[in-house]
């Protein structure tokens, strides 16, 4: 069969109807973040976690895979009606043709399965390539998963490649300009929920849900220990804003100036520290936490006294 009539039966496969895949399960892009995208899927992805934040760039491990799609009476309904599709785009098309190319389903008619379809993360440049090399349907018995079949496991790791977290704002204090050894206060502002989920779903087949609980945060002074001094005792998840007369327990203390360094100024990152828990302990694994930085420039100078005479 040509590749252009095998792709449009495998879209009718995951499709019924050929119908558009839902926007939820094609593409999580909001902002300035793409994780996965899901092409020729029926895979739903919902959730706190899919949108409105900062993918770290998780990368599945196989950037292809067949889905579980019709049965063998609804498959072959839907490939009767390619009939003026095959006769348009199949070279020498005839009749005897086209009822060879339907008697392989017809064959399936009264027997207990499912026929797969295959799908592509194009997010990866490989994923394209990879799905070209899979069969654009494949007839499997109840019960099984046929060789490169999705996995719960796989559907976790989907969930886990759309999910993102808030990207913060950093304040500090002082805020425009800090001075040697004058404690700079850091926290954060915009994280929200502290908690976001993500779900993927092949509806009524099976669903993987991915959660992320903001755990702490990490401070880098963009610089080496024996110019900075680095305090989180006190951080928590969200750092400490500045109180006058409080106890400085979340920031830098810079001990030399940036007069030194490019721009003459300090690059300190702020990353907030994410554990990822599958839900419902469906697959053997842990996933590493997301963690994402939000860097700020920090110029530090020299505090200036003037001595008097007498």
């Amino acid at each position: 069969m040509n590749r252009l009539l095998s792709m449009a039966v495998a879209g009718l496969l995951t499709f019924p109807g050929g119908a558009t895949p839902p926007p939820s399960g094609q593409t999580i892009d909001e902002g300035r973040t793409k994780g996965v995208v899901l092409s020729n899927s029926k895979i739903v992805i919902s959730g706190s976690g899919a949108r409105g934040g900062k993918s770290d760039g998780y990368v599945l491990k196989r950037p292809c895979w067949y889905e579980p799609g019709m049965d063998a009476s609804d498959m072959l309904k839907s490939q009767e009606s390619l009939r003026a599709y095959f006769f348009r785009f199949t070279k020498n098309a005839t009749e005897e043709k086209f009822e060879k190319f339907i008697k392989q389903f017809k064959d399936k008619i009264g027997q207990p399965g499912r026929w797969w379809g295959p799908a592509y993360n194009a997010a990866d440049p490989k994923g394209e390539a990879c799905f070209a090399d899979l069969d654009p349907f494949v007839f499997v018995p109840p019960n099984n998963t046929p060789p490169a079949g999705i996995t719960i496991q796989e559907l976790a790791e989907i969930a886990r490649a759309a999910l993102t977290v808030p990207e913060p704002t950093v304040r500090l204090s002082p805020d425009a300009k800090s001075y040697v050894n004058l404690p700079t206060w850091v926290w954060l502002e915009g994280i929200g929920e502290p908690r976001r989920s993500v779900t993927a779903t092949i509806p009524g087949v099976m669903s993987a849900t991915v959660v992320a609980t903001l755990r702490d945060v990490k401070i880098d002074p963009g610089t080496t220990a024996d110019r900075a001094e680095v305090t989180e005792s006190g951080c928590g998840t969200a750092g400490k804003p500045y109180v006058k007369g409080g106890t400085f327990a979340c920031g830098v203390r810079y001990l030399r100036s940036s007069i030194d360094q490019p721009q003459e100024k300090y690059t300190l990152t702020v990353t907030t520290v994410w554990p990822v828990a599958v839900q419902g302990d469906v697959v053997p694994f842990q996933f590493a936490p997301v963690e994402v930085g939000t860097t700020r420039d920090v110029p530090v100078g020299e505090i200036q006294s003037n001595v008097r005479p007498g």
